[in-house]
């Protein structure tokens, strides 16, 4: 692969991480190809990334890992390659793919538009924030009459996808995820499981929703429980006796792993209010159900307990809060 064409990236553009795996030599055709690890086998590619937060620095980080080239821009000067989507653009060579992680809604929408702008006829845009699948449509459509594709990817790991890698559910045409599945292939997690083709736009988006309505009523079972075992005084070590659920029990999860750290650190959640926020995925799921006459009792009553949440301190909710800070780096507020 040639450099990138167009200003020259800051160091560290498609270089290898410090203290990171060696990027593996290229051959040209006809010599024998080198070894290097079984995820690395597939076609090396550059990409841009716009949105360089908590997930995607990391994603940028792992996807360079992988021996791939990524340009990133972000407002934050201190964490962009470039500094603006013009100069992403021209960073890199046609045909494009541009990965979009930036805060669903407007934000989403006005990368979007402006990238319509500056892409050309082939590129591929791939929305991997959490954006309502129907917003998809709208965007696939919109740039589709450019005649540039769309890709929309529900991204599940949080903080920890770095080391772990990430959980994907994308959508799209099957010409348009090929073009993004070494990148798909450097951030999931080693193994068989962890990716899927969801199926056509706004499929991956809607499998991330349902997939956190079901982690709202996950949490919300074992903060109930939390809750209880802390109000009886037969129970003298609640922390210790979710600690041992860890291990031989139907109810082992990572979750509860999370649930574990967060009382290792706080035992008794005293520094935390009992305060949870929604991300808005939960309540489209909620809405979906309505829509489609799909009874969703435990999702619904989750979402409705969080709302519950802001009228008091609710002791269940300094679970929630605590579980969302460990897997998400959630921000918490503190008595």
């Amino acid at each position: 692969m040639e450099r990138p064409r167009g200003p020259s990236p800051r160091p560290g553009v498609g270089s290898d991480p410090v203290g990171g795996p060696a990027r593996p030599t290229r051959t040209r055709p006809g010599q024998p190809r080198q070894r290097r690890p079984q995820r690395l086998r597939n076609h090396l590619m550059e990409l841009g990334l716009v949105g360089l937060g908590k997930m995607g620095g990391n994603m940028r980080e792992r996807i360079r890992r992988a021996g791939h080239t990524v340009i990133g821009y972000d407002r934050n000067p201190d964490l962009a390659d470039v500094h603006s989507l013009r100069e992403l653009v021209d960073s890199l060579q046609a045909p494009r793919v541009v990965w979009v992680m930036v805060p669903a809604g407007a934000a989403t929408q006005s990368t979007i538009d402006e990238l319509g702008e500056l892409l050309s006829i082939g590129d591929v845009v791939v929305d991997g924030g959490n954006s309502r699948w129907t917003d998809d449509e709208k965007h696939a459509e919109e740039l589709a009459a450019k005649g540039i594709g769309f890709v929309d990817c529900g991204v599940s790991g949080g903080v920890w996808g770095l080391e772990n890698g990430y959980a994907l559910m994308y959508g799209g045409a099957k010409d348009h995820v090929a073009r993004v599945q070494p990148v798909f292939d450097a951030l999931k997690p080693e193994g068989e499981f962890g990716a899927v083709h969801a199926g056509k736009v706004g499929a991956g988006h809607f499998a991330k929703m349902v997939h956190n309505g079901i982690e709202y009523a996950m949490m919300q079972a074992y903060a109930e429980g939390w809750e209880l075992l802390e109000k009886v005084d037969s129970v003298t070590d609640v922390r210790e006796v979710f600690r041992s659920w860890q291990e031989g029990t139907v109810i082992r999860s990572w979750l509860l792993d999370l649930a574990v750290n967060a009382l290792d650190e706080d035992e008794h959640l005293e520094r935390l209010k009992g305060f949870a926020q929604d991300s808005g995925e939960g309540r489209w799921t909620v809405e979906a159900a309505i829509d489609n006459a799909v009874p969703l009792p435990a999702i619904t009553a989750s979402l409705f307990a969080r709302f519950a949440s802001r009228q008091d301190d609710s002791p269940q909710m300094k679970m929630i809060a605590a579980l969302r800070n460990q897997f998400g780096g959630h921000a918490v507020e503190k008595n």
